[in-house]
């Protein structure tokens, strides 16, 4: 039976500090739902984001059938169903585990695993059966269901766009090795790749061992003479130590075609049809449908015909405005996976890779009718990089409707990600280099952060005009 779950602890980025286990592990899943304005919360975890086209079918059934229809893509690639009964119970564990969405119920918060999204689709290494195995080995050690919900592994194709999201534990493909990194540091241990999920399970078996004193619930809130003993400790185990900073910024993949043949023009697909008439922005998220100052959400077609596409393409990627898909996205995206490739991947900066392959004019058709529900196929678009909470009126902690107002604030695409958030707390805030948006009692608070640092934060009153040319200029930050 699910169980209402108590208020998430502060984020680190908070006046809260480090989280340490001063309480029960408050992360939700499925198992242990999330109280909210809007309903009970969800968090149903996909471990690198990888879904096939009958789990993603399961997931939109569980969403029309328990919740609001809606499905939330996570910080960590992760799905979110809100508005659910706090009667869902044991319909919502049965259908979830029957569709291998809960290969183990005393796991289910614990299996947080990142992947490089386009592994093995542009000439990088695959990283599935590792990835397959490393989900194996946590759901089968009796340890490993202590961490908690905001532990976090990470497995990296060598082009450092995981690295960069400051997992707990990651793997990054080397050649014919792993290196491992434990927590934020820049010390890496080369590993041999056949022992590179074992090996990160040992080291969040070892992160348990030294956080019992401490109370500590990921690797940066240990004590420093802790983390650097848990460091020296799983380095003699692995192998011999390199230097290698974490990257500073985490890049998503654009979206677009990737692989052989690179940016397909597209234009709407005649032989998709919305679900709303013509001209209607009835099926698109809340916040497409707000004034925005600098003009339309979403660009038409272009008035000529589309380029000659190329000959083939590996994968196509999508970006979710706000991270929220209707039921009808949802569908179409199953659809095109079901029809290609066979699966989804859900990516750590709420988009979503679709594995091939496509021919260049398959490329171009799926990408119109991608486009023409709403979701974002260009690097261009301005909702490119824009994340939000839910805000009001689904969180009673937020201080404004934080959605509507990123909408509200749209402008030609930033070099940085911008992240708004209703309160302190910061729920689902992005890593390494950003721009954050807080609203507060008196307006809003932007700054940039760069990892674990931020710069002094500048205030803006409420004036929406001068909160957008704020953010618009704070994300045009030089490097």
């Amino acid at each position: 039976m699910l169980a209402a779950m108590p208020d998430s602890a502060p984020s680190p980025l908070s006046a809260g500090g480090p989280a340490l286990r001063d309480g029960g592990d408050a992360c939700p899943g499925t198992l242990r739902l999330h109280r909210a304005d809007d309903g009970a919360l969800a968090r149903v975890r996909v471990p690198g984001g990888v879904l096939s086209a009958d789990r993603a079918e399961a997931l939109l059934a569980a969403a029309d059938r328990f919740g609001d229809g809606e499905l939330h893509l996570t910080s960590r690639g992760n799905v979110q169903l809100r508005g659910l009964g706090a009667e869902c119970g044991g319909g919502l564990a049965e259908l979830l585990a029957d569709a291998g969405l809960l290969p183990s119920a005393a796991h289910e918060r614990a299996r947080n695993i990142v992947a490089s999204p386009l592994a093995g689709l542009d000439g990088s290494p695959a990283l599935g059966e590792r990835l397959a195995e490393l989900d194996a080995l946590v759901c089968a050690s009796a340890a490993a269901a202590s961490l908690s919900g905001r532990f976090l592994f990470a497995l990296d194709d060598g082009r450092g766009d995981v690295d960069a999201l400051g997992a707990d534990v990651t793997l990054i493909a080397d050649g014919d090795a792993f290196l491992l990194r434990i927590g934020p540091g820049d010390e890496v241990f080369r590993i041999p790749a056949a022992e590179g999920p074992r090996a990160a399970l040992r080291a969040a078996e070892a992160f348990l061992r030294a956080a019992r004193d401490s109370g500590a619930w990921r690797v940066k809130d240990l004590p420093d003479p802790v983390r650097s003993e848990l460091v020296r400790a799983v380095g003699a185990a692995a192998g011999p130590a390199e230097h290698r900073p974490r990257p500073r910024t985490a890049k998503a993949p654009e979206p677009g075609t990737h692989g052989p043949g690179d940016a397909v023009e597209t234009t709407p697909w005649p032989g998709y049809a919305p679900e709303t008439t013509p001209g209607s922005t009835d099926a698109l998220p809340d916040a497409h449908r707000h004034a925005n100052p600098h003009g339309p959400a979403h660009t038409a077609a272009p008035d000529n015909p589309p380029q000659a596409p190329p000959a083939s393409a590996a994968a196509l990627a999508v970006d979710v405005p706000l991270g929220r898909l209707t039921p009808g996205q949802w569908r179409l995206l199953t659809a095109t996976a079901r029809r290609y490739g066979g699966e989804l991947r859900l990516t750590p900066w709420r988009g979503i890779v679709v594995p091939g392959p496509f021919t260049g004019a398959e490329a171009a058709d799926a990408l119109g009718a991608l486009a023409a529900a709403g979701l974002i196929t260009s690097p261009d678009s301005p909702w490119t990089g824009v994340g939000a909470c839910i805000g009001r009126p689904g969180c009673a902690k937020s201080l404004a409707d934080v959605r509507a107002e990123a909408g509200a604030a749209l402008g030609p695409a930033g070099r940085l990600p911008v992240y708004w958030s209703g309160c302190e707390r910061r729920c689902g805030h992005p890593h390494g280099e950003w721009i954050d948006v807080v609203a507060t009692p008196d307006g809003h608070r932007i700054s940039y952060v760069r990892g674990e640092r931020r710069d002094p934060p500048a205030t803006v009153r409420d004036d929406p005009a001068a909160l957008a040319a704020a953010v618009a200029a704070a994300r045009s930050r030089a490097l």
